[in-house]
């Protein structure tokens, strides 16, 4: 069975360890790492040799929000493969179409409750497997 790196970019601590808690609990093997903003989100990946399989951006974050990330790691063809799930509280239309067009996977609206988020997370990173692969060119709304 694969291990996936995980990369988590939130703020908020609590919904760090809502996500956190939420992948232990998924039948899947995972390696998280966590950031709580995009700055130093972006300068992990430009320093480390083992890319993510998965980003899970929060949209909203100090410093580098979530629009900048995506935009950043969608500027170099060395992320190309990286899967990129956007996701907040909110779901606005226009901005959940301009996350489509900047190059998102994605777009996950943050669940209050936790077996929606595992199952989210789940269906989130089981797509990265070969036989439930989705295309590149298809955006998934979750909610």
């Amino acid at each position: 069975m694969k291990d996936y790196l995980i990369y988590i970019a939130e703020d908020d601590e609590d919904d760090r360890e809502f996500f956190l808690d939420a992948l232990a609990e998924i039948p899947l093997s995972c390696t998280t790492r966590v950031f709580s903003n995009g700055i130093d989100l972006m300068d992990d990946l430009f320093s480390s040799s083992k890319l993510p399989d998965i980003i899970f951006l929060d949209l909203r974050m100090p410093l580098m929000d979530g629009f900048e990330c995506l935009t950043d790691i969608r500027n170099f063809n060395k992320f190309s493969n990286i899967k990129i799930v956007v996701y907040s509280t909110s779901y606005h239309e226009r901005e959940v179409r301009q996350l489509e067009e900047d190059g998102a996977n994605r777009y996950l609206q943050k669940p209050s409750s936790f077996n929606v988020l595992k199952t989210l997370l789940y269906q989130s990173v089981k797509s990265l497997e070969p036989e439930h692969a989705y295309s590149d060119k298809e955006f998934v709304i979750l909610s």
